[in-house]
């Protein structure tokens, strides 16, 4: 059954994400203010930051357009793995995205990736987010000094939030979880295995439809 976002959370993610554009989108614009100067070096400091802005901006819509705007076929730029680590690049958070999380369908790559974006909340001091495979598919451990999600968050993971409840922060996280529901599956954080105390996101089967293991799409651990 196909399932649809609410406008609430389009109109939310849209918001979200000309939040995250606007500092490279801006900076281009003061480069190119300088760009008149007479002063050489000045003109060679703008050239600069128009060319590092530039590229920041077009790491973030190239990984945005996969995660939020893939909707089946073949890829209309990079592989999954090298938009994730460009996206990270520039952070304190680095993105090891396995070889056998590569060859998973484009379809669960776009969960992994649309996880990724929520996961790295919980590195606030940077660590490494590394993609890997489970049993039925994408596993994210976020490792380094991880922290839980907010009850806010979780609760929008797993579709518990109204629409209209839902902020910018915790948009993202509902759109993951509509493209879980989309595969039959709900996102949940819970222990890990193990009893080590460490919170992982997990995409399940409805209890009813279980037929396989359940794909843990993103975990926590120190």
């Amino acid at each position: 059954m196909p399932v649809t976002a609410p406008l609430r959370v389009v109109e939310l993610l849209a918001a979200r994400l000309c939040h995250d554009l606007i500092s490279p989108v801006a900076a281009i614009a003061n480069g190119a203010e300088l760009l008149g100067e007479d002063d050489p070096d000045f003109v060679r400091e703008a050239v600069a930051l128009v060319s590092s802005s530039a590229r920041d901006a077009n790491t973030r819509l190239q990984f945005f357009r996969f995660a939020y705007g893939f909707g089946g076929g073949g890829l209309a730029g990079p592989a999954p793995h090298l938009l994730a680590a460009e996206y990270f690049a520039g952070s304190l958070t680095r993105c090891d995205y396995g070889e056998a999380a590569r060859a998973l369908p484009l379809a669960e790559q776009k969960l992994a990736c649309a996880m990724l974006l929520v996961a790295g909340q919980a590195l606030p001091r940077g660590g490494r987010l590394v993609v890997g495979v489970g049993a039925g598919g994408p596993v994210i451990d976020a490792i380094g000094d991880a922290t839980s999600l907010p009850a806010e968050m979780r609760a929008a993971l797993a579709q518990e939030t109204d629409p209209n409840e839902l902020t910018t922060r915790t948009a993202p996280a509902c759109f993951a979880g509509l493209l879980a529901a989309a595969q039959g599956r709900l996102l949940v954080e819970s222990g890990r295995p193990g009893g080590s105390g460490s919170p992982r996101h997990s995409a399940d089967r409805p209890q009813a439809e279980r037929s396989s293991a359940p794909i843990s799409s993103g975990s926590r651990r120190t």
